[in-house]
């Protein structure tokens, strides 16, 4: 049984529980870094038609590795433009490092962070401990006079630090670069209510009126957190995870243009979402899919203001005291793999046999998807699924 949003909104409980409370600092820096992750999210997706992944905790925990050793103009940009700029005390960025590192702990968040320097300049061993301590971030020198040997050091380590999950975030490197900064960023959906597989099924997915491909259609019944904006024609589903994180789940309605949805999207509108939700019966099906996405954050950043790490006005000389030190490139490789897999603290699968049968809600056209950390709202990934049977 299909229905509209509205319609299974009316069978939503309506009732619901708001804590009033004072705002940690961790929920202020999530607020305030949203802004940043859905207008990078926006600007990547805004380049390309297809499917899209970004790893906007990644993304702030690698520009905040380097305003740990800017200054002046470049550190005031780089922290304006993950928007804790007001979060400065007295020049000191201690708070926000601080902040920044209960939040990747809590959030459970393992991305890699490296900042990649040529040979002959010397890193400055506080500004190495001090990244390491608080980002998990590493500072490595390479050789990029010779490209080949360069571009295998910087994928042997992020292989490394992901476990293999995440390869080849480098495909070409500049001999004559000066520092290239990494980061990379993996998420497996460990559904604390998993999908069964034996109920998995190929379906029809809409990539557009002209174009219908077959995908492995995951499906689930039982109680779920779900929303519906009629100012953005969009619905709302909450899936939880393992760690106290969540995946939201967008799904325009079939006359609204995703891209709508891609330019629309602000910090305030998915904490609105996010208040929005309510428990009602559904049964839901999803493709299954997975993305491997490479982004040039070097293209995306100086249109979010972030300009003078890559310009010879560059003020990097907490990072070394060589002069003239800039950045050359900023990469991102970011895999999701969504599967029936559940975690460790999983529920039995759903009962496809309720009754009496819950209303279905089927994403078999595009729809983004924002991965948050629960407590306190800190987006850690955004997405796109245009085609699940491309990367």
């Amino acid at each position: 049984m299909k229905m509209g949003f509205f319609t299974l909104l009316i069978e939503a409980s309506l009732l619901s529980v708001s804590v009033l409370g004072q705002t940690t600092d961790v929920e202020e820096l999530a607020i305030k870094n949203a802004d940043f992750a859905t207008r990078l999210y926006s600007k990547i997706a805004s380049s390309s038609d297809d499917n899209v992944a970004v790893s906007t905790l990644g993304a702030t925990l690698a520009l905040a590795t380097l305003a740990a050793g800017a200054g002046g103009a470049t550190q005031s940009e780089l922290l304006q433009g993950i928007g804790v700029d007001s979060m400065v005390k007295d020049g000191e960025q201690e708070r926000i490092q601080n902040i920044l590192q209960q939040l990747r702990e809590d959030a459970a968040q393992i991305p890699a962070t490296g900042l990649f320097i040529k040979q002959d300049v010397k890193a400055d061993d506080s500004f190495s401990n001090q990244v390491k301590q608080y980002y998990n971030a590493d500072v490595q020198n390479v050789n990029y006079a010779n490209g080949q040997q360069a571009k295998g050091s910087i994928n042997d380590y992020v292989r490394g630090r992901t476990g293999e999950k995440v390869r080849d975030v480098v495909e070409n490197v500049d001999p004559q670069s000066m520092a290239i900064l990494i980061s990379a960023a993996f998420f497996t959906g460990q559904w604390l209510q998993p999908f069964n597989a034996t109920f998995t099924q190929e379906d029809r997915f809409y990539v557009n009126k002209y174009n219908i491909v077959q995908v492995p259609m995951m499906l689930r019944s039982g109680k779920y957190y779900l929303a519906y904006d009629p100012t953005f024609k969009v619905g709302i589903l909450k899936l939880p995870c393992e760690n106290g994180i969540a995946m939201l789940v967008l799904l325009p309605d079939e006359d609204v243009d995703y891209t709508y949805v891609d330019e629309s999207m602000t910090g305030e509108v998915f904490r609105g979402w996010v208040a929005k939700l309510k428990k009602t019966k559904l049964e839901i099906q999803l493709p299954r899919f997975s993305l491997k996405q490479s982004n040039s954050l070097s293209v995306s950043l100086p249109s979010l203001g972030v300009k003078e790490i890559f310009g010879n006005t560059a003020n990097l000389t907490g990072i070394s005291s060589s002069e003239g030190l800039k950045l050359s490139e900023v990469e991102q490789k970011v895999a999701v793999d969504v599967d029936e897999s559940g975690g460790s603290l999983a529920e039995a699968s759903g009962n496809l046999f309720m009754n009496p049968l819950p209303p279905r809600l089927t994403f078999n056209r595009p729809f983004i998807f924002v991965v948050y950390h629960e407590v306190t709202k800190c987006i850690l990934y955004i997405g796109r699924v245009v085609d699940p049977t491309k990367n």
